[in-house]
C-alpha cells in the first residue's frame, strides 16, 4: 500500500454538546482552545474543527466568539493549524442564520452539512448563492455527508452548476445513525462503493472506541481523518483519553505505523487549493 500523500489529521476538541461534566479537558474558553490546539498540533494535527459556546455552555454561532477563539489559537500556534469553523445548527439555528455567521466571520475554512443547509429543492438556490460567495472569498468549504446518497446528491448539484465547485473537500461521517452510535471501519464502505462519486479530498470522522480503527481504514484507502472529544473520549485500548492530544497522537502513530506521514497545515492548504 502506498499513500498518495501526507494524511491530514484534524481535531474536533469540543463539539456542540459535551461539557466539562463529560471530560474536564474539553476546551470551552478561547484560552482553553489555544492550549488544546497547540497541544494537538504538537501531537500531529494540522487542522482544528472549531465550536464555540455561550457563557452557560450551550452551542453558539457568533462572529465575535469565533474571532476571540481564532485569535487565541493563532497567538498560540501561528499558522500551524488550519482553523475551520462549524456552521452546525444543533436545532438552534436556521440555514439563513448559519450562512450569515459565516459571512460575518470570513473564516479560512467552514464545515457545511448538506442536510442542514440544502435539505430540499427549494433550498438549493440560496445554498448555491452562498457557495458562490465562498468561492469568490477563497473560503474552503468542507461538506459534511452522513450517508452515501448525500454524496450522490452533492455530485448532482455540482454537475448541474447549482454548487459552483468542480471539486471540494468532503467529510464522511461514519455511524452517526447506527444503533449505539459506535462507528466501525466497514461504515466507510458505502461511501467508497464503485458506483459512488469520489471526492478528490475526503476525510472521515467516527464515534466511540473504534475511532482509531476507522482512522486506519481511511488513511490506508487514501483519505484523511478527524478525531477528538466531539465524537469520542476513548483511546484505542478503551481507556478514557487524558486530553484531545492523546487521541491525535494515537492517530498520528497509526498513520506512521501504516507507512504514511501526518500532513502539515501548509500541505493541507496546498492540497485544498487545487480542490
Amino acid at each position: 500500500m502506498s499513500f498518495p500523500g501526507p494524511t491530514a489529521i484534524a481535531v474536533t476538541p469540543t463539539g456542540g454538546r459535551r461539557t466539562k461534566d463529560d471530560h474536564p479537558a474539553i476546551p470551552l474558553t478561547p484560552a482553553e482552545h489555544a492550549y488544546a490546539v497547540a497541544s494537538c498540533v504538537e501531537a500531529g494535527a494540522c487542522m482544528v474543527h472549531l465550536h464555540v459556546r455561550r457563557a452557560d455552555g450551550r452551542h453558539l454561532l457568533d462572529a465575535d466568539a469565533y474571532a476571540d477563539a481564532t485569535n487565541a489559537i493563532r497567538a498560540a500556534t501561528g499558522d500551524k493549524a488550519v482553523i475551520q469553523i462549524t456552521s452546525e445548527a444543533l436545532g438552534l439555528y436556521q440555514p439563513a442564520e448559519q450562512m450569515a455567521v459565516v459571512r460575518a466571520v470570513r473564516p479560512e475554512a467552514v464545515s457545511l452539512a448538506l442536510r442542514e443547509l440544502a435539505p430540499d429543492a427549494a433550498s438549493e438556490k440560496p445554498f448555491g448563492i452562498f457557495m458562490e460567495w465562498l468561492r469568490r472569498e477563497g473560503i474552503v468549504p468542507q461538506v459534511i455527508l452522513y450517508a452515501a446518497d448525500e454524496a450522490v446528491r452533492l455530485a448532482a448539484l455540482q454537475a448541474s452548476g447549482a454548487v459552483p465547485f468542480e471539486a471540494m473537500p468532503v467529510l464522511y461521517v461514519l455511524g452517526r445513525y447506527t444503533a449505539g452510535q459506535t462507528s466501525a471501519p466497514s461504515d466507510l464502505l458505502p461511501f467508497l462503493a464503485p458506483d459512488q462519486p469520489r471526492a478528490r479530498h475526503w476525510m472521515t470522522c467516527a464515534f466511540g472506541r473504534y475511532e482509531n480503527a476507522c482512522v486506519t481504514a481511511s488513511a490506508l484507502l487514501g483519505g484523511h481523518v478527524r478525531v477528538g472529544f466531539e465524537n469520542n473520549l476513548l483511546t484505542p485500548d478503551g481507556r478514557t483519553a487524558r486530553d484531545n492530544a492523546e487521541l491525535v497522537a494515537a492517530a498520528s502513530a497509526t498513520v506512521v505505523t501504516c507507512g504514511g506521514q501526518p500532513a502539515t497545515a501548509v500541505e493541507l492548504r496546498s492540497d485544498w487549493a487545487v480542490c
